[in-house]
């Protein structure tokens, strides 16, 4: 499918080796979640945001609020860091100092800037529902003209862009190999429990197969 071209930006100082710009690879690791991390600078300081998140080809949307003073600076651009990231292990070595963690991460430098064409922007967010739930826009109230006003939506190109993988095991030192302290991995996985109704449910409600189906999905292997 392709690569994105490297900067100095994204290329890491530290562990190239794990570095990739795949096309597929990038996408995939942005596809699995759903929460990023917005990083800006206001009033001279760094801020990070967590919010929600959504890829559309090339394109990530940013979910946020029309009450942020910076969205709301976001026209015509702001500059951001965009950060996700998916732990699958931890890696426990014999030496304190080897112990680490297996992970997929995406890093995204570039100038966001705010979707306000209303139907652009319905359409945005119907990416981000659609995103972290499948099926759920067909099954809830669409958002009114003042709920639009009220939301904000980034969009911020995928060119400048990097993801990072680790996906090994336990790496000491040959002098700590015979040292009596366990080492391996954990896997940490993210799972979905059992849905738990509205009490107020409208009466004959059901759970939606769509949401059935989160609990059947099987988590990702480490």
């Amino acid at each position: 499918m392709g690569s994105y071209p490297p900067t100095e930006r994204t290329i890491p100082t530290r562990s190239r080796e794990r570095a990739s710009y795949d096309h597929d690879l990038v996408h995939a690791i942005l596809d699995e979640g759903y929460v990023c991390h917005l990083g800006f600078v206001r009033d001279g300081a760094p801020v990070v945001l967590p919010t929600l998140y959504a890829r559309v080809g090339h394109v990530l949307y940013v979910h946020g609020s029309t009450g942020s003073r910076p969205l709301r600076s976001a026209d015509p651009g702001l500059k951001v860091c965009v950060t996700v990231t998916h732990v699958d292990g931890l890696v426990l070595a014999r030496s304190a100092f080897n112990h680490s963690i297996n992970y997929r991460s995406v890093v995204v430098h570039g100038t966001a800037r705010q979707v306000t064409d209303p139907a652009a922007k319905a359409e945005a967010l119907d990416a981000l529902t659609e995103h972290v739930v499948p099926g759920r826009t067909a099954g809830c109230r669409p958002a009114n003209a003042r709920e639009l006003a009220a939301t904000a939506v980034l969009a911020l190109d995928l060119a400048e862009v990097s993801a990072k993988v680790r996906a090994a095991g336990v790496i000491d030192d040959d002098e700590d190999m015979g040292l009596p302290h366990w080492a391996g991995i954990v896997p940490v996985r993210t799972v979905y429990g059992t849905p738990v109704p509205d009490p107020d449910l409208a009466p004959g409600t059901d759970t939606p197969g769509y949401v059935s189906a989160l609990v059947r999905e099987e988590a990702p292997a480490c």
